[in-house]
């Protein structure tokens, strides 16, 4: 499977979990079943980025609300949007996934599955996070 479909599959377990808000580990188990991902590499990388966000929900949370606009809270973002916004922050903070990529195919998820502001709301928050932390574009893909 192509690293962008299984980014794909990330973002959908990614807002699954923001929906259900239950269990990571019983709605990890069902995502899998009910896509029926049998690839040990897909798996393996869905439980990091499921794992990933978790354990650094608090930091990604604070350079989320840290580059949001003055009238802005979490709470007003969509799932969508917040999911997109978290899988890339994970992957360009944590992963060292080149921050052009991890922006770019967010962009294009956000465009398939967001309403049309979404790609521009999500590529300046995610501009505005490279700048803080100051990430290195050249870095290898994971």
């Amino acid at each position: 499977m192509q690293r962008s479909a299984m980014r794909e599959l990330a973002f959908k377990l990614v807002y699954e979990i923001e929906i259900q808000k239950e269990s990571q580990e019983d709605q990890f188990e069902i995502f899998i079943e009910n896509n029926e991902i049998t690839d040990e590499k897909v798996i393996k990388y869905l439980k990091d980025i499921k794992q990933g966000i978790k354990d650094n929900s608090n930091e990604i949370d604070n350079l989320i609300i840290n580059n949001l606009r003055d009238n802005w809270s979490l709470n007003r973002i969509s799932k969508i949007n917040l999911s997109l916004i978290k899988l890339a922050i994970y992957e360009m903070v944590y992963k060292s996934l080149p921050y052009k990529v991890a922006i770019n195919e967010v962009v294009e998820l956000a465009k398939k599955y967001a309403d049309e502001s979404a790609p521009i709301f999500i590529n300046g928050i995610l501009a505005s996070v490279v700048k803080e932390k100051k990430l290195d574009g050249a870095t290898n893909e994971n």
